[in-house]
């Protein structure tokens, strides 16, 4: 009896958890980062301002925990492509990888390419974020890069970052989305089309 009421006592704590980091990229969205507040979270998740402290210490906790899925999965996918063999399978299973990425987690793309507060918190609660930034521009650029490969990459992820969260294209359904996307990605950094 009491590992049951153990077990459900951790579901209902992960189920709380769950609802608050929905709740948060909710509000985050609505009225960004810097404008939510953990008494607004509390209020919409229907508990006390302790119970959101229970889960979170701070609102840049919460926002490092929002985010997490995404850069975890982009975390994975840079290291899965850096031990590709060849360049043009790395760039190739890259570029898949990130806009499948951005086209799964759209509405965080969203709070990502508008809300500077966003950036702020995850420095202080994502550490590692900069090593994968920088793989994967070695893998887009390769080695030795020049100044327009650099560019070129740099154009291609933050050109497809931020359209995959833009609100003009927040009624394209996932596949048109992706397949513009990739498209755009090829482009810029000068792949062959896939047929």
């Amino acid at each position: 009896m009491a590992a049951d009421s153990a077990a459900v006592s951790a579901s209902g704590q992960e189920d709380t958890r769950t609802r608050l980091l929905t709740t948060a990229l909710r509000l985050f969205t609505e009225h960004g980062v810097e404008g939510t507040s953990l008494q607004m979270i509390a209020d919409a998740l229907g508990v006390t301002k302790a119970a959101v402290y229970y889960h979170f210490k701070t609102k840049d906790e919460i926002t490092g925990a929002v985010a997490e899925p995404g850069l975890r999965e982009l975390d994975s996918l840079v290291e899965d492509a850096s031990r590709l063999r060849g360049r043009n399978a790395r760039v190739d299973h890259l570029l898949r990888g990130f806009v499948d990425i951005v086209v799964r987690h759209r509405t965080l793309m969203a709070l990502f390419s508008r809300d500077p507060g966003v950036t702020r918190a995850l420095t202080t609660s994502w550490t590692t974020r900069g090593s994968f930034s920088g793989t994967m521009l070695e893998i887009l650029t390769g080695p030795e890069g020049e100044m327009n490969q650099a560019i070129a990459a740099h154009a291609a992820i933050a050109g497809i970052a931020m359209t995959g969260g833009a609100r003009q294209f927040a009624d394209l359904d996932d596949e048109t989305l992706r397949a513009h996307l990739l498209d755009v990605g090829r482009r810029l950094l000068g792949r062959p089309r896939r047929r």
